[in-house]
């Protein structure tokens, strides 16, 4: 039996890599005795309804009077969170960042004598400077009996911070391959943008930052049309840099070509990621702002889609250069189109690649794979 006292600001329906992994790892750990502490927000009586965990929903809005604006919600999470861990017999504490999570986990930990574990993402670590906020989440950090690191890069960077190795374990984040598949019908996807069956499909989703890249894939497909290959590029997603991209399609002259839609629904998702050919995030840094891992890579795997990525942050760990896709500088155009274009002109390494990311999504990243090496986790943490 897990009893498990869970913390993550971010959880379901919010948005996200790290509220997926929340509600999907804990759901697979157990039922009711594990309780998660996590934001009011809209839509969440209905997650809370069929979630198999004990839920506690709390309002963690900053104050823009208060200093600092997060005291406020480091009270609420503390209180909630002590309150939980005095009246019933955790195993552990489990805090889904350093900052805000992290540091409440650690002091309800201590109080309660329980271990306590903080999950460690990557971009974190790199974007919050060398102020207060940065000194208050290497405390956390170098004060958890054990962290998690969603990536061997993410490993290498608390390393860095001199966390100690061994109170390191890496498990990467998951995908539900029942709902990530081939196969899945994907009439009219192409259709309703005016793509060809013949044409080659590319497809990028996430948020529209500078470093996920999708301005030098618009680059990038610029010159493959200059080529005369027959390429289309969807962008899913919405973001500061939506004005940007559209500003370097019209630039480019690739309306009609490339295609921006806008949000898509989980539905659609795994179904545009059966639509396409290849799936592109050519990531890179900037100003220390980088890719932790990337989940999206491993959504496409599971689709038994190739991906071509950056060679920041820890994409590595999600995309096996030349065994499950390329990974590329994200600051080069031509290198970024030359994986493109030996993906699209080798259409038998296009597919090797992704069947062998399929292979290996479900080896490794199946979210029960993951909620068992969390389980073995907390014994080791114990």
């Amino acid at each position: 039996m897990n009893r498990l006292l869970v913390l993550t600001e971010l959880f379901l329906p919010t948005k996200g890599g790290t509220a997926v992994w929340a509600a999907e790892v804990y759901k697979r750990l157990g039922g009711k005795d594990i309780h998660i502490v996590t934001a009011d927000v809209p839509g969440a009586a209905a997650v809370d309804a069929v979630h198999p965990n004990t839920i506690h929903r709390l309002s963690l809005k900053r104050v823009p009077w208060l200093r600092p604006e997060s005291l406020a919600m480091y009270a609420r999470f503390f209180f909630k969170s002590l309150g939980l861990a005095l009246t019933r017999r955790f195993d552990a504490v489990h805090a889904f960042r350093a900052l805000p999570e992290g540091l409440v986990a650690w002091a309800v930990a201590r109080l309660t004598f329980r271990p306590v574990v903080i999950y460690a993402h990557g971009e974190e670590l790199t974007t919050w400077g060398r102020g207060g906020k940065y000194k208050a989440m290497c405390f956390a950090l170098r004060h958890a009996d054990r962290i998690v690191a969603n990536s061997e890069h993410t490993r290498d960077t608390l390393l860095g911070m001199g966390i100690d190795a061994a109170r390191i374990a890496i498990i990467y984040p998951g995908v539900d391959v029942s709902v990530f598949r081939p196969g899945l019908d994907v009439t009219g996807f192409r259709e309703q943008l005016g793509i060809r069956a013949d044409d080659k499909l590319v497809f990028s989703v996430g948020r529209l930052s500078r470093r996920k890249g999708f301005d030098q894939m618009i680059r990038a497909v610029a010159l493959l049309r200059n080529e005369a290959i027959p390429v289309h590029y969807v962008i899913a997603g919405i973001g500061e840099d939506a004005g940007y991209l559209d500003g370097l399609m019209a630039e480019h002259h690739l309306q009609g070509m490339v295609h921006r839609i806008g949000a898509v629904s989980e539905t659609d998702l795994p179904r545009w990621l059966n639509a396409c050919d290849i799936f592109a995030m050519p990531n890179r840094e900037i100003n220390g702002d980088n890719e932790g891992f990337g989940m999206v890579f491993i959504e496409a795997a599971a689709c038994g889609k190739p991906s071509l990525a950056g060679r920041a942050g820890g994409t590595g760990s999600a995309v096996l250069h030349n065994q499950t896709g390329l990974r590329v500088d994200g600051n080069e155009i031509e290198a970024v189109a030359g994986g493109l274009r030996l993906l699209l002109q080798q259409p038998e390494l296009t597919a090797t690649l992704g069947q062998a990311a399929l292979r290996r999504v479900e080896q490794e990243f199946a979210w029960e794979r993951v909620a068992e090496k969390t389980r073995q986790l907390k014994a080791a943490g114990n």
